[in-house]
């Protein structure tokens, strides 16, 4: 497949939609079964040769310890324990209430055990409907899921290779459910006191000072995919510093400036890959500079933090 190929909204919205909702089924259920990390760091998903996992857990809560992955392959959902028992079940033809159903009933079978305390969409139009009921969702297009899974693993090995060039903290490279985008986030060692008010999900994700790094598919406020950044809290004149390629611009959403290069300007450009990893870099040094990092402490040439260690051969 070639670096970044069409991906165009408006044809597998349907489909992204479904999809969408199937990972905040799985989504909750690693909620439920996962040892809390700072950041929600437990949370999301990671990428496989074959799709998506939620990653072992179980075990602390009495139950065995499992996985749950999405095959866009051969287009399962796979549910196994470490004692090699597996049950599986197809996601073309499903609806959100019937893979819900059958998620439960996978798990049961496997004589796992849980709450999902809010069986509910999160933070998406109908998140009043449970997902037992939501029988509208049922669109699946095995090759626009398989593309979308294809993206995401040629993205976040971009997002690998930029991870690389800081030493400080940094969250692993990781695909979030809730808002079904694949991120990289750099922090500074900086305490932020949010307001009472503010939600525990904002208030745990953002306990710190941050400069985050990722792409999504497209959606209500950003109609088209795009590799996108922001520094929060936003620094003074963030949005009067240059961005590269020329095709990059700042963004106002939700009353902070996002730094955003559209999928298919990256796409056009001579070298894609190296023109993303150049908007993240400007990004970076936009948000960095402006809130006062220490850039070139916190710089880790070809991922490397020792001195006197020679970068590996290319």
């Amino acid at each position: 497949m070639e670096l970044f190929p069409p991906m165009p909204l408006a044809e597998w919205r349907d489909t992204k939609e479904t999809l969408h909702r199937f990972t905040q089924v799985v989504g909750k259920v690693r909620l439920a079964a996962s040892v809390r990390r700072n950041h929600w760091w437990n949370v999301p998903f990671h990428l496989t040769g074959r799709g998506l996992t939620t990653r072992p857990m179980g075990q602390v809560d009495g139950n065995p310890v499992f996985t749950i992955d999405f095959d866009f392959v051969e287009h399962r959902l796979v549910v196994a324990t470490a004692d090699g028992r597996t049950e599986s079940f197809p996601l073309l033809g499903q609806s959100v209430a019937s893979f819900y159903g059958q998620t439960l009933e996978a798990l049961a079978t496997l004589g796992i055990r849980m709450e999902i305390r809010v069986p509910r969409p999160y933070r998406l139009p109908d998140t009043d409907r449970p997902f037992a009921q939501d029988f509208e969702h049922a669109a699946y297009d095995p090759a626009w899921a398989n593309r979308y899974w294809q993206v995401l693993s040629q993205v976040g090995l971009v997002l690998e290779e930029f991870a690389a060039r800081f030493s400080g903290k940094v969250s692993p490279v990781h695909h979030f459910w809730h808002s079904f985008d694949i991120a990289h986030t750099r922090f500074a060692d900086r305490h932020l006191d949010q307001p009472p008010q503010v939600d525990a999900v904002t208030r745990e994700a953002y306990s710190r000072e941050l400069i985050s790094f990722g792409f999504w598919f497209g959606d209500g406020d950003l109609g088209t995919p795009a590799f996108y950044s922001y520094t929060a809290p936003e620094p003074a004149r963030l949005a009067e510093a240059p961005l590269t390629p020329g095709s990059a611009q700042w963004t106002v959403l939700n009353g902070s400036h996002l730094a955003v290069l559209p999928y298919d300007a990256a796409r056009g450009e001579a070298d894609p890959r190296a023109a993303v990893l150049a908007f993240y870099e400007s990004a970076y040094q936009a948000g960095a500079v402006r809130a006062g990092w220490d850039v070139g402490r916190l710089a880790c040439p070809g991922g490397i933090t020792d001195p006197l260690l020679p970068a590996p051969p290319s």
